[in-house]
Order: structure tokens, then C-alpha cells, then sequence
């Protein structure tokens, strides 16, 4: 089984979740479009120990994907990106509305694969608008929603009401990881989260 892993924002914990997700399910990474350098796939390798499927872009420039590449005077073909024999966790780039190009956002992309998809979200204050709000988006693409993967401190009230309104399944919770070692990632992400949900 291969899953797409976004986000409600960049920056949310989303590598880490993968990284997780890779080891408990001895799956492959990749991140086709990177922006921004180190890479994400550098991060996972170190964490996870798994395979890594080259990306499909790497861009310099830490930015929204069609910007990046526009620095360097190219253009991201969407239909360059198709997902890698499974099973493989596959990482987008920031949100879902993150623009690839001129016409083309990452969730068009996820709409076309037809994977089932996991929302990483912040636990953090302003999360019920977001997540909701990406759960709306993505069901009007009809993309196939496995759930929302809830990712920093505790929200009880927060993540009950994500899943109520959302009527969404809450996979787990991915608290902070310190230190954030192989060992220690791995020990935390099996506490937290089931095989059987991704089965």
C-alpha cells in the first residue's frame, strides 16, 4: 500500500511523520518536487534507514515549488510526477493548494493519483480552521482521505473536534521527539499510531 503524506502548512512535522511512517511500514520515501535544501529525503534516510526514491525535481530555492523553479529558469511538467512502485510513502510540499505551476496545484496532482491520502495537522492554536478546511478541499477533488495524523503537544479538544466536524478517523498523535534519534522516532511513532490503520 502507498500513501501521500501533506500538511495543513508547511512546516508542521510532516518529514518527521514520514520518516515514522516509513520505518513502522519498512515502505520507500519520496518526495518528488523538493524545494529548498538540506533535502527532506536526506532527513528520512537518516531517521528511517529506508529506501529513497530520488526526487523527481530538486529545487535551491525554499519556496513554493513554481517559484523555485522559476529561479531556475524551469518549469515543473505535473505529468512528470507518477508514483513509484509501492509500497512507498510519498511526501508532498507544503499545503495541498501549494502551486506547481501556473495551472497546476499539488492537490490537482493527489486528485490524479487516487492514493489514499494522510493530513498532517498542528496541534496548535487556529488547527480546527485549517484542518477543516483541507478536509474540505480534498473531498471536493474526491481524493480518498485515510485521516488526519495530528503532529506536536496534546489538544484533547482541538483534534475531538477536527474529527467530529471533519468526520474524519484520527489516526494518532505525533508528539514532539526529543532527542530525534532513529531509536527514539521509532519507539514514539509505534506508541502512537497502529499498523492496521494504513494496512
Amino acid at each position: 500500500m502507498s500513501f501521500v503524506v501533506t500538511g495543513t502548512d508547511t512546516d508542521i512535522g510532516k518529514t518527521v511523520f514520514c520518516a515514522g511512517l516509513c520505518a513502522m511500514l519498512g515502505a520507500r520515501y519520496w518526495k518528488p518536487v523538493q524545494a529548498g535544501l538540506p533535502t527532506d529525503s536526506e532527513v528520512v534516510a537518516a531517521l528511517a534507514g529506508v529506501e529513497i526514491v530520488p526526487e523527481r525535481y530538486r529545487l535551491k530555492l525554499p519556496a513554493s515549488p513554481h517559484q523555485a523553479a522559476a529561479e531556475e529558469g524551469i518549469a515543473i511538467d505535473p505529468a512528470a510526477l507518477t508514483p513509484p512502485n509501492g509500497p512507498v510513502v510519498i511526501e508532498g510540499a507544503g499545503g495541498l493548494m501549494v502551486p506547481l505551476n501556473h495551472d497546476t496545484l499539488f492537490l490537482d496532482v493527489f486528485a490524479r493519483w487516487q492514493l489514499p491520502l494522510i493530513l498532517c495537522a498542528r496541534t496548535r492554536m487556529g488547527t480546527i480552521n485549517h484542518t477543516l478546511l483541507s478536509i474540505e478541499a480534498i473531498r471536493a477533488r474526491a481524493v480518498p482521505l485515510l485521516g488526519v495524523a495530528f503532529v506536536g503537544d496534546a489538544n484533547t479538544e482541538s483534534e475531538k473536534a477536527i474529527v467530529q466536524f471533519g468526520k474524519v478517523k484520527r489516526l494518532g498523535r505525533l508528539p514532539v521527539v526529543e532527542p530525534l534519534t532513529p531509536a527514539r522516532l521509532s519507539s514514539v511513532f509505534v506508541k502512537n499510531f497502529h499498523p492496521a490503520d494504513f494496512a
